[in-house]
This record gives C-alpha cells, structure tokens and sequence, in this order.
C-alpha cells in the first residue's frame, strides 16, 4: 500500500491590497496582534470591494461616454452600492497620472505613477497677470431690535404689513389690542383730499392706556382745527413727554408722527402761520423727547436727525417763524450733538459735511446759508472758524447778501464771529496793515470792513494772537 503524498502548503494569491497595508492601518487604530490569517482574508475583501466600486464607476463613465474616470463617477458609484460617499475630494479638473520609468536597483517594487506637477513661470505671472489682495474683514454694529422694535434701518428687513379688512386702527387678537396709529394729521387749513394715504410701518403691541395716551397727546400738540388750539394743553403735553416715565413703547410713534409733520408742513412749501406753528411744536416734542431721561433715544437718532436738518436748511419757512424756527432746530442740533457724538464718532463730521454744502454750495437760498451758519454756530467754535474762515463762508454770504445788512444770513454770521471771540467794549480800529489785508482775504471786503473797527475782535475772527500794548 501506497503512502499518500503529503501536500503542498497552500500558495497564498497576493492581489493589489497587501496585508501589510491591512496591518499598518491596524497598527494606526491602536490594533497589534492581527495574525496573518485575518489580514490576507481582510485585504482579499477590500480588494473586491474597490474591484465593484471600480466596476460600478466604469458604467457611469461609459453612460456619459467619457474615456476618462473621474471622482464623481466613483462618488457614485458608492451611492448606488449603499457606501458613504467620500467628501472633499470633487474636482472638476480629473489629474492626468504619468508613469514613472522602473527603478534597476528595486525590479521588485512594481510600476509607480505619480500626478505631474504644472511649472509656473513666475516672471510671465507677474507680467501678465495682477495680483488683487482680498478685502480685509470688516464689521459694524446695528441695532437689531430695541425694546421689542425692530428700528427702520437698511440692515434690518423691512416690516411686511398684513392685508385684512378689519378696522387698521385696532384690532382684537388674543386678548392683545395690536394697534396701527393713525397717521399724522395734516397742517390745519390744507387740503387733504388729494392727499395718497400713507402706509403705517411702525408695528406695536399697546396698552388702551397708551393709544388714548398718544390720540390725546397728539391733539392737543397739534389740534384738526386752528381755532381748538390751547396753549396750556400744549404746556402740559410737552412736560408729560419731557418727564414721564413708561413712555419707551410710544417713542417710535412719536418720532414717526415728528418726521410726517415736518413732511406735510414743508412738502408745498411752509409759507402759512399755521405751518410755522406745527414745526415749532414738532421742535419742541423733539425736544422733550431728547430731555426724557427715562427714554432710550440712541436707536432713532437716524430718524429725528432728518426732520430737524430739514427745518434747518429749508428755503421756505414762514418769515415771522424763519429765524426762531432755525435757532430751535440748531439748539436740538447741540444737544444731539453734545449728547451722542461720544457714542457715535461718525455723528459731527457727517453733519458737518451737510452744512458746509449748503453754505459753499453755489445755487442756495438765503434760508439755507443762513441755516448753515445757525448749525456751524451750534456745532462750535472749531465748526465756525472752518466753515466761515477757513472755508470761505463768510465771503460767500457776504457777496451774495451783503447790500442788506438786515438780512438774516448777515446777522447769522455776525453772531457766529461773536462765538469765535468777544467784541471789545471799547473797540479799538486796526492800525496794522497786514491784519486788515488778512481779513479781507479770509472773510471778503463786506465783513472786513465791520471787523476793522474792533482791532481785538478782528485778530479773534482771523485767529491772529492780540497785539502787544
């Protein structure tokens, strides 16, 4: 009897996945003792699995008739086996792979490729092309919402009114009477049937208290006829608003009802009594407004700074009210100004940029110069030497204006000069000849020659140290 021949030990087939590879990502998952067994039966299998993956992306390169395989066709091919996709590696641009030339001193190691590499030519990128650097990262800050408010700013979505056909007054929901003011009664003596209505965008939740708070306050600020008007009842509305607490739910009403007023009083050209009389009233609510300590005025300024710049520099004023009406607007102007130009920095130039517009500006009417002047005047001495002085102002008022010395920009400036330096009780004329040619040059020969007689108050205007006695 034959003895068998023993058997050969089973050749193991390597394939591409070594089971070295299997063992280093073993060994980079903390895993040691990995035998020889589980790491070929786990290449074999990582193996077939890249062969079906490979064979799944070949059917979507050949459905889009393409030659070339790219990282999308095996993105998916792993979503049409049910394989988490790989993220990250999407390139619309596939990498051409060359072949590298065999290495003598290793036959063994195989045939390797590698991704060639684009040479730049430095010299030609420079010439030809224009390296931008990229915007640095900015910030600003805005006041999303204020005490429930959402304020009226570009960088706050606008408020979407609902469409119902229920009274747009008041309403009833949940108990909560939600209230869309009425607008802004138009100056008494106008006529308001041509006028479009306006759609209301301040959106609040009031108290009954509040509404009848503010349809009283408001009428007897601003009465629906001439003859309703009461002083005392102005008197005491205006020191509700200047003292009272509790009133921060009714403030953008009322800086709403402000900005319609001077609207409706200035958008045909303010020329009656009546309409001089309501933007005196609108000046003094936005003054008590500003003198509300109770009150978180910072977030509206953007909107009480227009009504009162617009009283300000408009042409067309009542003349009994012009020059009052010019002297409150700058007066509210200062105390803005002194208040929140700490807070806000941007706040002086940019006001001071308006006024020296409206008073160098050829084309400007005598009311706005002189506006001009009352809010320089109101800024500070700094605003008036820069705007009058060094800006050539005063030059400018007095070739337009000068053959009346009564007129109000006239006036307006020599006031403003006052602010720069004191006139001398006992004035003494110039004497040097180089101060009064100084003079003429910087304020013109009209202001020169009412400057000549007060030798002190000139060199203060001009801003020359005073002569030596």
């Amino acid at each position: 009897m034959s003895k068998p021949k023993p058997r050969a030990p089973p050749t193991q087939l390597t394939g591409v996945y070594k089971p070295d590879s299997i063992r280093d990502v073993a060994e980079s998952l903390g895993i040691t003792n990995v035998s020889e067994a589980v790491a070929s039966a786990l290449a074999s299998d990582v193996e077939y699995r890249i062969h079906q993956v490979v064979e799944e992306a070949s059917r979507f390169m050949r459905h889009a008739r393409r030659t070339t395989m790219t990282t999308s066709d095996i993105d998916q091919a792993m979503r049409v086996l049910n394989i988490e996709p790989l993220y990250g590696h999407s390139s619309y641009n596939p990498p051409t792979f060359r072949r590298a030339p065999p290495f003598p001193q290793l036959p063994q190691s195989g045939t390797v490729y590698f991704v060639e590499d684009e040479e730049i030519d430095f010299e030609r990128v420079i010439r030809e092309e224009k390296l931008t650097l990229p915007k640095p990262v900015s910030w600003h800050a805005h006041w999303l919402a204020v005490e429930g408010v959402q304020p009226r700013i570009p960088e706050n979505p606008p408020a979407i009114p609902r469409e119902t056909d229920a009274d747009p007054t008041v309403k009833l929901e949940n108990g909560v009477i939600s209230t869309l003011l009425p607008p802004t009664p138009s100056s008494p003596g106008r006529h308001s049937a041509v006028r479009k209505p306006q759609q209301q965008l301040v959106k609040q939740v009031l108290s009954r208290e509040l509404q009848l708070y503010y349809a009283r306050l408001t009428s007897s600020l601003i009465p629906s006829k001439p003859e309703e008007f009461d002083r005392e009842k102005k008197t005491a509305a205006l020191a509700t608003l200047r003292h009272d607490a509790g009133l921060q739910p009714l403030l953008p009403y009322l800086v709403q009802w402000v900005g319609e007023g001077v609207v409706g009083a200035l958008k045909e050209g303010a020329t009656r009594e009546e309409d001089g009389r309501v933007l005196e009233v609108i000046l003094d609510v936005t003054a008590a407004l500003l003198d509300n300590q109770s009150m978180l005025i910072e977030p509206y300024l953007h909107q009480i700074l227009p009504p009162v710049l617009s009283i300000l520099l408009n042409s067309t004023l009542p003349p009994s009210h012009a020059t009052h009406l010019r002297t409150l607007a700058s007066q509210i102007l200062s105390r803005i100004l002194t208040t929140h130009s700490t807070t806000y920095p941007s706040l002086s130039p940019r006001i001071m940029k308006a006024l020296l517009l409206a008073l160098i500006s050829p084309g400007k009417s005598k009311g706005a110069r002189e506006g001009a002047v009352r809010g320089l005047i109101a800024i500070g001495k700094e605003a008036v030497r820069k705007g009058l002085v060094e800006g050539g102002g005063a030059r400018i008022v007095g070739s337009e204006y000068g053959s009346d010395e009564r007129s109000e920009p006239v006036i307006a400036v020599m006031d403003a000069f006052r602010t720069l330096h004191e006139p001398s009780s006992e004035p003494v004329p110039l004497t040097d000849e180089e101060v009064p040619s100084r003079l003429r040059e910087v304020v013109g020969d009209f202001f020169a020659e009412k400057l000549q007689g007060d030798a002190a108050w000139a060199r203060g205007v001009v801003g020359l140290p005073a002569a030596e006695t």
